[in-house]
Order: C-alpha cells, then structure tokens, then sequence
C-alpha cells in the first residue's frame, strides 16, 4: 500500500530515489526538495499545499505528464511531473499538491 501523499510523508526521503520504470522510460529521479506553502488563514488549516523538486537525468527528457513512481519507503504512487529546467546535473522536475485534508475520522 502507497504511503500517504502529504508534506510531512514526503519530507522524510528527500535525498532518495524515486524509480519510474514503465514502457517508454527507465528513469531514476532524486527528491531534493519538499517546499511547503504559506497557510491561507481563510481555509482554517484545511488545504494541503507543497511541492516537489527532483532531479535527474539529462537524458531522457520526460515530457509533463503522469508517471508511476516507485520508492522503497513509500511504494508505488502516480504523480503528475513538469520538467522546469536544467541545472549542472541535469533536469528538473516539479510535482505540485493542493488538495483538501480528510476530515478527522475520516474513512476516505
């Protein structure tokens, strides 16, 4: 079962790898940042709201689309990436959350 998709789950394996292994692509992606936004007052702590930043490979170039990402510690998950540019080591991708939090007690 896929850990849960949250700032505080993510911020636990910045520095690891995340592999996406389907039929077009073999790539390995580090994540080097988990950037948290400001809260609004107005959502009374609701709203889940960060990014992801991973880095890798200069080739291939993975278009913006959606990819099943595995990891040791989290499992398999799906997350939509956008390449953001090159850096010294290669390419840049950013993942962006902003959902609602379950509610407390929730089942869903």
């Amino acid at each position: 079962m896929a850990a849960s998709l949250t700032e505080e789950e993510f911020s636990k394996h910045v520095n690891t790898i995340f592999n996406i292994n389907d039929d077009q692509s073999a790539v390995d992606l580090e994540l080097v940042q988990v950037k948290g936004y400001r809260k609004d007052p107005g959502d009374a702590g609701r709203m889940e709201r960060f990014s992801l930043f991973f880095k890798g490979p200069g080739k291939p170039l993975l278009p913006q689309s959606t990819y099943s990402l595995s990891h040791e510690g989290m499992g398999t998950i799906d997350i939509f990436l956008v390449p953001i540019g090159l850096d010294g080591d290669g390419l840049r991708y950013e993942a962006v959350f902003n959902y609602f939090k379950k509610a407390e007690g929730s089942k869903q």
